[in-house]
Formats: structure tokens, C-alpha cells, sequence
């Protein structure tokens, strides 16, 4: 059945699920790369693209956005809780409740079969899995998950490196989304995909994101994606990147 593009738009009033304010960090090791966000807000429901060049610090931005990285300064606070305050358990435990993440080269197991990708983070989180078993079985939400982003059943026991690109990207985005995670973090998921198939692919992401009633944080270097956001922002126009020797 064919999915027709979806233009999601941000609900009214809807309430902010994530706000940082004050952050300042820099790499441990990096001399002179900083990054500061003075405020940022992301909406509940939005369908966020957030554009900037291979470099420019979009993948530190969302490293902080979903507590992989830690601020020295300032408050990244997600659904009421403050991660940059939690240890790294901690903030290992709430990521993998609260976040799917969709990683620009996959980071599949590569011989492990594709419902075992799926459903991996499972074993991470107690709140996602009970969600998955909650419709009839998380194998079954897995089937489903592939079957609405297009993998046929006679896959789903096949190792993920016997699959094309594109197969991949969807075993990708499946596993992200088991379990119903409130955001989904996608970091350049089509840059390796011709045009036709990046439309095809967000096409899936977005009703399937839908479906989930999940917020979408994308990243990528591709200005002509911004008309199926809902919001759209150059990285220099929420984070300040400062670069060369740090003064005492």
C-alpha cells in the first residue's frame, strides 16, 4: 500500500518536552572546540531538522540533547528531568526509555538476524519492552514495526549484513522505534540514499513516527529536506561553536 507524504505541523500549545539553557561544553582533549546553547526548546509533537555542515558540531548538539555528552555548564532537561544532573547509569537508563535513535551508519549487528536488531533495545529498557509485549508480543511488534517500513516476514531471520542499504536503514528505524519512545533522534539518515529513495524513506519515518505519537529530532547537511519539517534551523542559529586555543 502506498504512503502518501505526511507535512507534519507542530500541535498547538504543545508543551515542550526538551529545554536546555546555559550549556557550555567542550570535549575532554579537544583544545579549543566549545560549544555553548544560551536556549533551545523542542515542542512535543514537532518534526525538528536541525541543518549544518559535516563538522560544524551537530553531532556533539545531539549528543547533549540525549545525554551521551555532559555539560560542564547549564540544565539539558528532558520530559521534567535534568539529565545533565543524573550519573551515567542514570542517564544511560533514561535514554534508553525515553530516546530511539536512528545512527547515520546503522549500528547494526551485522550477523545478528534482523528481529534480534529490533529488538535489542528491549533489553535495555523495562518501560519499552513492557510497551512492546503490550499488543500481542514484542515479536510481534517487531513484525509489524518492519512490515510498516517495508521488510517482508522471510527477513526477519536473516543476519543484517545480507541486506541492502536501504533494508538496513529500515531495520534502523524500526528498532528505534520499538517500544514507543517519546523522541527519536535520526543523524543523517539519508545521506547515503539517491533522491527518490530519501523521500521514500522519510515518506515511512514520518507515518510510522506518527503512528507512534513520537517527537522527531533529524539531522542533516541537506537544505531541500526542510519543507517536510514542521520546524527547521541552521546548528549557528541555537548553538554558539567557538574553535582555536583556549585562553587561560
Amino acid at each position: 500500500m502506498a504512503v502518501h507524504p505526511i507535512k507534519a505541523a507542530r500541535p498547538i500549545a504543545a508543551p515542550d518536552i526538551v529545554t536546555m539553557s546555559g550549556v557550555r561544553f567542550a570535549w575532554p582533549g579537544r583544545d579549543g572546540f566549545r560549544l555553548a546553547v544560551d536556549g533551545f526548546t523542542l515542542g512535543e509533537g514537532e518534526r525538528f531538522l536541525l541543518i549544518g555542515p559535516s563538522g560544524s558540531g551537530k553531532s556533539t548538539f545531539l549528543s547533549l540533547l540525549a545525554g551521551i555528552a555532559v555539560p560542564q555548564e547549564g540544565a539539558v532537561t528532558v520530559l521534567g528531568t535534568d539529565i545533565a544532573k543524573l550519573g551515567g547509569a542514570a542517564r544511560d537508563r533514561f535514554r534508553g526509555e525515553h530516546f530511539g535513535i536512528i545512527f547515520q551508519m546503522f549500528n547494526l549487528l551485522p550477523y545478528g538476524s534482523v528481529a534480534d536488531n529490533v529488538l535489542l533495545p528491549l533489553s535495555f529498557s523495562a518501560r519499552r519492552r513492557e510497551r512492546a509485549q503490550a499488543g500481542g508480543g514484542a515479536d510481534k511488534e517487531a513484525a509489524r514495526l518492519l512490515d510498516r517500513l517495508g521488510i517482508e516476514p522471510a527477513l526477519m531471520k536473516r543476519p543484517a549484513a545480507s541486506l541492502s542499504v536501504g533494508q538496513q536503514q529500515r531495520v534502523a528505524a524500526a528498532r528505534a522505534l520499538i517500544g514507543a519512545p517519546q523522541i527519536i533522534i535520526a543523524d543523517e539518515p539519508t545521506s547515503s540514499l539517491d533522491r527518490g529513495r530519501q523521500m521514500a524513506f522519510l515518506d515511512l519515518l514520518f507515518a510510522v513516527v506518527a503512528d507512534a505519537g513520537a517527537t522527531l529530532v533529524m539531522v542533516s547537511h541537506d537544505e531541500s529536506l526542510g519543507h517536510r519539517f514542521s520546524r527547521v534551523a541552521p546548528l549557528e542559529s541555537i548553538a554558539r561553536i567557538e574553535r582555536g586555543e583556549v585562553r587561560p
